[in-house]
């Protein structure tokens, strides 16, 4: 049986704190750029509802980060939560100390302690920040709490004409998160919000007939994919994961595994009050949805069903030609093992779990490509830590020059990722579903 990642962190932990254990570790220096704090938060999500959780700077989502591309940052990141935290920065190509994985050789935020993290952000784009810890069966740590927020890398040049820009973000709620103990042996959801309320019970979004909205969407979920569709629009994907995707088209309705964004377009073009939400009506009834209302509208919001929608990312890649020839091919075969009754399946990567999953080399300017195939019952949305990669081909069908950090390889299906490997240092694959990544679905790439 493999060893899990809590086994691992357990072994580790004392050496990682050391680097982080003094408060005020930053005292004297100059004043950083800006300041997270994690704490305990309360959070009413609709009348007589509320929800005990950990977030930052007593708000949910996190606040907002913008910043331009290539200006050096300092966040200072205190930790008032009763564990261990560290702040991981989804997406961004920075060193792998200051990337806020535990695994690549990041220090943990002790209890009571503060750390500064120094970076220049890039690449441009929509990124995101959230917590890289352990929950196992508790679903009131890790990323089954509140701690996430929306990192917007500034461009130096405008991407595109809209008249209004929207971050949403997207999160499932466990109604026991203010309790003691393991909530649920698996991840079972009670409520559902976009930014900080259910359907219905924060404030529209305000739009006027002729506008162009770009909206941004994050799904911050621990384990849940959603469906979003806004009734009676069409959506223009133009951007995944922060990077604007070779071939914009019009959808019905999108999908988004955790920690995936996209941006649309919407063309404002039917006044009305409307509903965006999930398309599965007993998750919207769950809270996962707002009110979109043009000027001088009023009534109640309509939800229509959108047209029955097939995924597929290759709609949105290059419509010809194969990506180029890689150095190297890594094979990566995904499976699950059954531990017995009333305890997760963990999961193997090439018959190992973490922490004794095979590490792979890498030399610098190389260009590997990972051949995954998945043969469990699971979608897996797969993360690389530090770099961007290119989906080269889905369950056969060759594709190139959409660019990605998360990627869904479907159950029983196979998928290939290019990248290049341009930032030395310790770097994570994993796939974002949190229990999998808890329970050994995790592996690291080296640089030689």
């Amino acid at each position: 049986m493999g060893i899990d990642r809590r086994d691992f962190l357990k072994g580790t932990s004392v050496a990682l704190l050391g680097a982080a254990a003094r408060p005020n570790l930053w005292a004297g220096l100059p004043r950083a750029d800006l300041r997270l704090e994690i704490a305990p938060l309360k959070l009413e999500i609709a009348p007589g509802k509320t929800i005990h959780t950990i977030a930052y700077n007593g708000r949910i989502p996190g606040p907002l980060i913008r910043w331009p591309e290539g200006k050096p940052i300092t966040i200072d990141v205190v930790n008032h939560a009763d564990v261990p935290e560290i702040v991981h920065w989804h997406g961004l190509w920075i060193p792998a100390e200051e990337d806020g994985a535990m695994e690549e050789g990041s220090p943990m935020i002790a209890v009571g302690a503060e750390r500064r993290y120094r970076f220049t952000p890039r690449p441009a784009g929509f990124r995101w920040y959230h917590t890289h810890t352990f929950a196992g069966h508790d679903l009131k740590r890790g990323t089954y709490t509140g701690q996430f927020g929306c990192f917007f890398i500034e461009p130096k040049q405008s991407p595109g004409a809209y008249d209004q820009e929207i971050f949403l973000t997207l999160h499932d709620w466990n109604a026991y998160m203010g309790g003691g103990g393991d909530a649920s042996m698996d991840a079972f959801y009670d409520f559902a919000t976009i930014n900080d309320r259910m359907l219905g019970h924060g404030d529209p979004v305000q739009v006027r007939e002729g506008q162009r909205v770009l909206f941004r969407v994050l799904n911050a979920s621990a384990t849940a994919t959603h469906w979003l569709a806004l009734a009676g629009h069409e959506l223009t994907v133009i951007g995944m994961d922060g990077n604007a995707v070779p071939h914009p088209a019009k959808v019905p309705a999108v999908r988004l595994a955790p920690a995936e964004r996209i941006e649309v377009l919407v063309e404002m073009n039917r006044p009305g009050t409307w509903v965006l939400g999930e398309t599965r009506e007993e998750i919207r009834r769950a809270g996962m949805g707002i009110v979109v209302e043009y000027a001088n509208q009023q009534g109640e919001a309509k939800w229509i069903d959108p047209p029955e929608t097939l995924w597929d990312y290759t709609l949105f890649a290059k419509q010809e030609g194969a990506a180029a020839v890689p150095d190297e091919r890594i094979p990566l075969l995904f499976e699950s093992k059954f531990r017995g009754h009333g305890e997760f399946d963990y999961w193997t990567i090439n018959g190992k779990s973490f922490p004794k999953t095979e590490t792979i080399t890498l030399k610098q300017g190389k260009r590997y490509r990972l051949t995954m195939q998945n043969k469990s019952n699971d979608d897996h949305p797969i993360h690389l830590h530090r770099h961007t990669f290119e989906v080269t081909s889905l369950d056969g069908k060759l594709i190139s020059g959409l660019r990605k950090d998360v990627v869904v390889v479907k159950a029983k299906g196979d998928a290939e990722i290019d990248f290049v490997a341009a930032n030395p240092g310790a770097t994570l694959l994993h796939c974002h579903q949190q229990s999998h990544m808890d329970f050994g679905f995790m592996m690291l790439l080296r640089y030689v």
